[in-house]
């Protein structure tokens, strides 16, 4: 008896017919997201190893606090206010290899920062820094939202938790790489500015490839329901709580480790464990604000992390150092949760303008943060870095403007079976 063999012809077997542009788009490209999390990663790594290696520049070029707040803002003025027109340029003609380009700034700048003699210098080189990430933000936030297959809350989680990494991991390095060997050191990391380079230039091929069903589809983005006058106040709210939340923020990031210094006799290297730990909490609740807002509304993720950080904030300053480290960890987690809700709401908010809102956004944060650590810093140089931290305690409280923000969208709902 003989058993028929299965046919196994290209004719009674044809390859799976290529998705449409339409099925693509609604398929959520998940090693692309993975893709731009490690770049991101890269990207603040290097941008972290600045403000984690203050204490090293602080001594060798006998640096006030006043100068250590130009550094930053310096950096974070280069990465703001090129920003937006990154955005609105792109959003109008796609650059898909401006990833690695920009990358390739934030190289000369840290192969600068390593070789710096003069604290112009190290301006210089800050600025290159920060060239390079104002066009990474809003090229690579289009980037997630184009893989996002319509979740668009978790892929700007899965992006930026990689940056949170990046800036949780740079001041551990700069601990144990950099403070022991000196400035020159800073160097070696040229390695991940050269890594990120080569996964972008791939990332860039991928959005290349869809930048002709991009156009085709642009024509049909539905514009905003809500009057002109309500979303200009819904904008300025935003703006309020990101001058909120980056303002802290630039206390804990540029000034922590001289606050535990001063405060509880903390070495460098020790103060930069703590830093890290603080920063791995940002990590982790920027990963859950972006789903928690796919599925409960981002309005409410917004109200609840800048508003709910406030009672841990206001404790801060009287804390012991036991203390200091959970409430810090617990600040992280939940003021981090935020942005990503911000980011999608305000791309909402404002349909077919990612890029020029990622810019936006991405832009007045950096702004904001290096505005606080240049203002910070004079007045640390005043009243003391203690008296800073009791004042920035209140500024949570902005967060009670979020109760103004519109509802955009409905909850998803996650239907069960009977």
């Amino acid at each position: 008896m003989t058993t028929a063999l299965p046919d196994t012809s290209p004719a009674a077997n044809p390859a799976p017919a290529p998705m449409t542009p339409a099925e693509d788009a609604a398929r959520t490209a998940f090693p692309i997201l993975a893709m731009l999390s490690v770049c991101h990663l890269l990207n603040d790594l290097i941008q972290s190893l600045l403000p984690a290696i203050y204490p090293l520049l602080k001594e060798n070029f006998a640096l006030d606090f006043g100068q250590i707040g130009l550094i930053t803002l310096t950096f974070q003025l280069t990465a703001s206010l090129l920003q937006p027109f990154v955005g609105i340029y792109t959003d109008k003609r796609p650059l898909p290899y401006s990833l690695a380009i920009g990358m390739g700034f934030t190289l000369a700048g840290l192969l600068l920062l390593s070789r710096a003699a003069t604290f112009p210098m190290l301006l210089f080189a800050a600025a290159l820094v920060g060239s390079g990430s104002s066009v990474f933000h809003p090229e690579s936030s289009r980037i997630a939202r184009m893989a996002s297959g319509g979740r668009h809350g978790l892929a700007q989680s899965l992006f930026q938790v990689g940056g949170n990494v990046g800036s949780a991991i740079g001041p551990l390095l700069a601990a144990f790489i950099v403070m022991p060997r000196g400035q020159s050191s800073v160097a070696w990391f040229a390695i991940a500015a050269l890594l990120a380079m080569a996964l972008l230039t791939r990332i860039g091929g991928w959005y290349r490839a869809r930048i002709p069903a991009l156009r085709n589809v642009r024509h049909v983005v539905s514009a905003s329901a809500l009057p002109r006058r309500t979303i200009v106040t819904t904008m300025t709210i935003l703006g309020a709580l990101i001058f909120s939340k980056y303002f802290y923020l630039a206390s804990l990031s540029s000034y922590y480790t001289f606050y535990l210094i001063e405060k509880f006799q903390l070495t460098a290297q020790d103060a930069q464990l703590h830093l890290f730990v603080f920063l791995g909490a940002v990590a982790v609740g920027t990963l859950a604000g972006g789903p928690i807002g796919d599925r409960i509304g981002r309005r409410y993720v917004i109200w609840g992390s800048i508003l709910g950080v406030l009672p841990f904030t206001l404790l801060l300053p009287h804390a012991n150092l036991f203390w200091t480290t959970m409430l810090t960890i617990v600040i992280g987690l939940v003021l981090a949760s935020a942005f990503s809700a911000i980011i999608v709401y305000a791309q909402e908010l404002v349909p077919g303008r990612t890029g020029v809102i990622a810019g936006l956004f991405f832009g007045f944060a950096f702004g904001m943060g290096g505005l606080g650590a240049a203002l910070l810093g004079e007045l640390a140089d005043h009243i003391g870095i203690e008296s800073v931290y009791g004042l920035c305690a209140y500024l949570p409280a902005i967060g009670l403007l979020a109760w103004f923000l519109p509802a955009l969208e409905k909850p998803r709902r996650v239907s069960h079976p009977a």
